[in-house]
């Protein structure tokens, strides 16, 4: 998973910082570009290479395949308007859900030349390295990270957002995956991502519990399909839930 996520982001960074790059819109209104449809061909590829029937999720080209218990969910570029705009916090995600659990995931940062990477029961890995998260108890010495603060806000409400985005000593807009990624680092404490679809947050769970954090959706439920994901470390976990049921 980790060798094919990282030809992908081969394919991504051809078209990274180009001034050529075509920008299309979809019907949902969100931008794609050349380099979120070839990343995703070639993953298809290469998993087709190996596992010929197991059902393979992606953003760009839906769902096939035939074997129930097996299904790889692929983003090919998350983060793709930070991407357009030549930031360099985008990613690479893979994830394997076997009998319906999420087993593995993988989240490579092209631009970035990070991975990470982690299985059920197996730890987390930074570079190839073991990870985990902050050991951080305070959350007046904690870093918050969110994709959209506006689409934070319209989600929860201006008197909950101005009570957990207060809270912390360190607010930044560093989103996508790149914000989950800093928790399962030890480089932040929380994120707060309040629209996301499956391929955005399949891999994120097992990355975070592997590192040590806790996940769950902005209602308290251990998920990564609720639509929004909290990711934690284990220190200010219970804080940031209560704030967030409150």
């Amino acid at each position: 998973m980790e060798e094919i996520a990282r030809g992908a982001g081969e394919i991504t960074l051809k078209y990274f910082q180009s001034r050529e790059l075509e920008v299309l819109t979809k019907g949902d209104e969100s931008p794609v570009t050349r380099a979120d449809r070839e990343s995703e061909e070639y993953l298809r590829a290469r998993i087709r290479q190996h596992f010929p029937d197991d059902v393979i999720l992606g953003e760009e080209y839906g769902s096939q395949g035939s074997n129930p218990d097996r299904r790889w969910i692929l983003d090919p570029l998350d983060g793709t308007k930070s991407f357009i705009h030549g930031i360099p916090i985008y990613g690479v995600l893979i994830a394997l859900e076997e009998a319906g659990r999420i087993t593995h995931g993988v989240v490579h940062l092209p631009a970035l030349h990070e991975t990470v990477s982690a299985a059920t029961g197996a730890g987390c890995f930074w570079n190839g390295e073991r990870s985990s998260v902050s050991q951080k108890k305070s959350l007046a010495e904690s870093l918050l990270c969110t994709t959209s603060p506006s689409r934070l806000e319209d989600l929860i409400g201006r008197s909950k957002y101005d009570t957990i985005t207060r809270s912390f000593g360190l607010y930044r807009g560093w989103g996508d995956c790149w914000g989950h990624i800093l928790v399962a680092t030890g480089r932040a404490e929380a994120m707060l991502d309040a629209r996301m679809a499956i391929w955005d947050s399949a891999p994120l769970g097992v990355i975070i519990e592997e590192a040590g954090g806790e996940y769950f959706d902005f209602n308290g439920n251990k998920t990564i399909d609720g639509g929004h994901l909290a990711s934690c470390a284990i220190g200010i976990a219970s804080e940031v839930k209560e704030m967030l049921l409150a």
